[in-house]
């Protein structure tokens, strides 16, 4: 939420704008403690997986506010491309948001819209929610929100991948999100994103999202891997999970246990 006269304003939008590199994390355990600690830990972003996760807006709002006095942009994955879902999310306080599951240009002009106030789009307009500061500096946020909201879609079909040259002409849309293991199921490769077809597919998204104004983001799944992506060009790079990642840590505590002390 912003504070008392504070105008809004995205650094992040505009980093990535410049195709510089930034480092984010999932929330997907819907806690404020998970989200403080990312906060604080000095990531650039943190994505709460509202498709995925158990959270709901309550929940939502509780991890902004963990967040909300460190150096962190809060943006989350939206449960669908559902112009209704993502207000609700939108006004408590994100500063931009991923569509999941958009496969042509209408769709994702359909998701720029429902992120974008009239004359842009069809969000509603309202200064009473956190967002808008309950209504104490409605219009420092309602002015600006068109311009400084984050919006990206997600690539996750082979449908995504024709309509791909189409889809970054999209005005209003700010990047492109390669959803790597949905993409691999779509194409009948099962998890596995690693099939040759699968990455001739993420091979196109990436040539044309960075011939174009758009910038180009996915999934880690650690530090190296997030660094040979770098190098391809991507600028927005999720490299762990306040959950995924802690049971990577506890099972290779667990398994170090067992072979240490077999006997017990």
């Amino acid at each position: 939420m912003l504070r008392q006269n504070e105008i809004f304003y995205n650094k992040l939008k505009w980093i990535l704008k410049e195709r510089k590199k930034t480092i984010g994390a999932w929330l997907q355990a819907a806690s404020p403690i998970t989200a403080e600690i990312f906060g604080k830990a000095g990531f650039d972003f943190v994505m709460v997986d509202m498709e995925h996760g158990p959270g709901d807006v309550l929940t939502l709002i509780s991890q902004l506010q963990a967040v909300s006095k460190f150096d962190v942009t809060p943006l989350a994955r939206a449960p669908w491309n559902d112009p209704v879902a993502i207000k609700k999310i939108l006004d408590a306080g994100l500063y931009g948001v991923l569509v999941p599951y958009v496969s042509t240009r209408e769709e994702a002009e359909m998701a720029v819209k429902a992120c974008k106030y009239p004359l842009e789009g069809i969000r509603g307009v309202a200064p009473s929610p956190r967002a808008g500061g309950y209504g104490m500096n409605g219009n420092n946020y309602l002015e600006n929100a068109n311009e400084q909201m984050i919006v990206m879609t997600a690539m996750e079909t082979p449908e995504a991948v024709a309509n791909i040259e189409e889809i970054v002409k999209v005005n209003g849309l700010d990047g492109i999100f390669i959803g790597p293991m949905d993409l691999a199921t779509s194409m009948g490769h099962f998890g596995n994103p690693k099939h040759p077809e699968v990455q001739n597919a993420i091979a196109k998204i990436e040539k044309a999202v960075l011939a174009s104004d758009k910038f180009l983001g996915t999934v880690a799944g650690n530090f190296e891997a997030a660094q040979a992506l770098y190098e391809k060009g991507y600028s927005y790079v999720v490299v762990m999970s306040d959950t995924t990642s802690l049971a990577k840590l506890a099972m290779d505590n667990v398994s170090k246990f067992r072979e240490e002390y077999p006997n017990r």
